[in-house]
């Protein structure tokens, strides 16, 4: 009964936040406050109602169009809260279902099947950007250096968090810092290998194939996640960006160039493969090793 609760709870708190999400995803390139004014129609300044900003049931019971003018309010407010809702709640489940099971390695990585409240409340921040920058990239193909800078320093500074939680003082003997060490080395590596394939395409092709965004936010998922789990998610977003690019070659265009020229928000894919390694990719990198003979090797 617990774990349904909180899986439930986690879920609707998602929700909440999911809409807020939204406000900042609308406001904030426009550079307006995200706190005022209260939740209007862009474009007939129509202030919401209570009930017509309840998280996803508003939108479906006003059929995603404005109660006052008609104009349509778009897919991605209904799935931006949908995104962080079934996110939080996969998170919930696991916390609440193995509540019993609350003890964790001292410098836990996020995609741990058990994990205890704090980082589990460090996962959801984490998903929670990273649903917010793949929707961002992929609406405005930008990544904005005031969210993945701090981010990446946070997710530096989390192990640091955790391991003052456990233990006072941290000690200057203790392996916690030969793991910052890695995970310092990790966020360079990952940062240099974009760069080194950007420096290549750009070589090759004679134009920009990817943005320093995502250097910074390939460098962001490395102090998350750190290397492996990095790797993880740039090898599962380079393949949803194959998957996109054949998609748009098998579409007919009237230009048989336009589609080698139109741009796709790859940090967007980062960001999806960020989300699936944060929560499954210590388990799929697990399995990888041991199809490829290698678990047993230290």
């Amino acid at each position: 009964m617990i774990r349904i609760l909180g899986t439930i709870f986690a879920g609707l708190l998602g929700l909440a936040f999911g809409s807020f999400l939204n406000v900042c995803l609308s406001r904030w390139p426009e550079g307006e406050s995200v706190v005022r004014p209260r939740s209007h129609c862009r474009d007939c300044d129509h202030a919401l109602a209570w009930w017509e900003n309840v998280p996803l049931v508003s939108w479906l019971a006003l059929r995603g169009r404005c109660r006052k003018c008609g104009a349509w309010i778009g897919w991605r407010y209904p799935v931006v809260e949908l995104a962080v809702g079934g996110l939080w709640g996969i998170v919930g489940c696991r916390l609440f279902g193995q509540f019993e099971f609350i003890g964790v390695a001292p410098y836990p990585n996020l995609g741990l099947p058990q994990f205890g409240f704090v980082p589990a409340v460090a996962t959801m921040f984490f998903l929670f950007l990273m649903v917010g920058i793949a929707v961002l990239d992929a609406e405005r193909f930008w990544i904005a250096d005031r969210v993945v800078l701090p981010g990446a320093a946070l997710g530096l500074a989390f192990p640091l968090l955790f391991e003052s939680l456990v233990q006072m003082p941290i000690r200057w003997h203790s392996t916690f810092w030969i793991e910052i060490g890695e995970r310092l080395l990790g966020v360079f590596l990952a940062a240099g290998l974009v760069l080194l394939i950007r420096w290549l395409y750009k070589l090759i092709r004679k134009r920009e194939g990817m943005g320093l965004g995502d250097v910074k936010l390939m460098a962001m998922l490395a102090a998350w996640l750190g290397l492996p789990g990095a790797l993880l998610a740039f090898g599962l977003g380079a393949v949803l960006g194959s998957v996109a690019a054949f998609v748009l070659l098998a579409v007919p265009a009237r230009d048989s160039e336009s589609w080698a020229a139109t741009k796709l928000p790859f940090g967007t894919f980062l960001c999806i493969g960020g989300i699936v390694s944060s929560l499954w990719g210590e388990q799929m990198i697990a399995a990888y090793l041991h199809w490829a003979g290698l678990s047993g090797i230290s």
